[in-house]
């Protein structure tokens, strides 16, 4: 009982009279109806400006609302293969073993296990050219991109970006407020002679151009770089499905190529392993490694630590190449049966590009569609197809439509196109 009063007093229910006794105090009884429901109207930062106006105008990847029975979204992993009780056991593993030091504050750079075990994993996959101490752990590739424009772009700085390009690019360096200069993107890749004079730095996808699916052929990553040292610049290189190409041995990265320290490589797991584990990784110059721990550090510490365990020990043991071939695989037919049934449905109306890497290629009609209009058409034949028009900062000259297929069986990618050639 005396513990009751205590606590009512402490609070400030109650108030005690020397020699009367305890009351409870005035004005506790007020109407709740009374109370303002309104939240407070603070004054948004120009980024907190600029992300209520993302969020409102839905610029995240577009999704169909509505369930369709052959769905070609792209940009996801295939979680039908991956050796999930493999990865439970290592997680298990991993937490029983670690000492009670380890669930403190980790290393801001990333686990050096797991720094290691990326490192020669890219230098025996992606030519890159790098020792531990150059990668950085991050929370996916979305945190990589932004670190480096906190760290290499002020307002009004002119940025080169590929056109069409990756709305989290663009949209980071908007949200920094860059000067976006937007440089065309043919069959092969960003037009190299199109750069321009006054950029501090280009973004790009060499290895699967995202979203067209050009690879960028040597020469023109040659120019690349020529140009990045005749201007000062960087080059931001985003590898995006480096990983999955199906026609003779990969291109060298373009960090490989470089002898300036101008490019910074960014790589994740989310698309290669699954998205929500958000491990992705920057290989910085040298001299930036320094500015980049930095940065890492005031943005969220460090990444989470288990994790990190866990998957050095799934690239070191071999599971991580083993699942890799095999997603390659049935990429492949899978690729093979979309490319079959587009011939076969759609013949001379469309033209396709990207099919020679990634998990997702681009379908152009050669008349003119509107573009909304005919992804309603397909979706009313159950058939989902995603808009090409997003990607772009112009207006595109014509419509494209986005299929990806790593997540769908070979008979559903057959009857997905047949149903498509209907809605064409």
């Amino acid at each position: 009982m005396l513990l009751a009063y205590d606590q009512l007093l402490a609070e400030g229910f109650a108030s005690g009279r020397r020699g009367s006794g305890t009351y409870a105090c005035g004005g506790l009884g007020a109407d709740k109806s009374a109370r303002s429901r309104n939240s407070a109207l603070p004054r948004l930062s120009r980024f907190g400006s600029f992300a209520t106006a993302a969020e409102s105008k839905s610029i995240f990847p577009i999704r169909h609302p509505q369930s369709l029975r052959y769905d070609f979204a792209y940009g996801r992993s295939d979680l039908e293969v991956f050796p999930f009780e493999m990865w439970r056991r290592i997680l298990l593993r991993c937490a029983r073993k670690a000492p009670v030091s380890h669930f403190d504050y980790g290393s801001t750079s990333g686990n050096p296990k797991l720094r290691e075990a990326i490192s020669t994993h890219l230098r025996r996959s992606r030519a890159v050219e790098c020792d531990p101490s150059q990668v950085i752990v991050v929370n996916g590739s979305q945190q990589a991109l932004d670190l480096i424009v906190r760290v290499l772009i002020d307002p009004g700085d002119k940025v080169a970006i590929e056109e069409p390009c990756y709305q989290g690019t663009r949209e980071v360096l908007r949200a920094a407020g860059a000067k976006l200069i937007p440089v065309r993107v043919d069959e092969e890749g960003i037009t190299t002679s199109k750069l321009p004079n006054d950029a501090r730095i280009a973004f790009v996808t060499p290895s699967h151009q995202f979203p067209t699916g050009a690879i960028l052929p040597l020469a023109r990553r040659l120019a690349l770089l020529a140009w990045a040292k005749e201007k000062n610049a960087m080059v931001v290189e985003d590898d995006y499905d480096g990983e999955f190409r199906y026609a003779g041995q990969p291109l060298e990265s373009l960090q490989g190529l470089d002898r300036d320290g101008r490019v910074i490589y960014v790589g994740t797991f989310s698309r290669s392993v699954f998205s929500s584990l958000r491990l992705g990784y920057l290989v910085a110059p040298t001299s930036l490694v320094a500015t980049f721990v930095g940065a890492k550090w005031l943005n969220d510490r460090h990444t989470a630590t288990l994790e990190q365990e866990a998957l050095a020990e799934f690239i070191t043991s071999g599971t991580y190449e083993r699942y890799l071939r095999r997603v390659r695989r049935r990429n492949a037919a899978r690729r093979e049966a979309l490319l079959e049934a587009i011939d076969e449905n759609l013949g001379e109306r469309v033209r396709v590009t990207g099919d020679g890497a990634g998990a997702h290629i681009v379908l152009w009609p050669k008349q003119q569609q509107d573009e909304s209009a005919l992804i309603s058409r397909a979706a009313g034949q159950s058939v989902g197809v995603y808009p090409l028009s997003p990607y772009y900062v112009r207006r595109p000259a014509r419509p494209g439509m986005l299929l990806g297929y790593s997540r769908m069986r070979e008979a559903e990618i057959r009857e997905g196109i047949r149903r498509l050639a209907k809605a064409l």
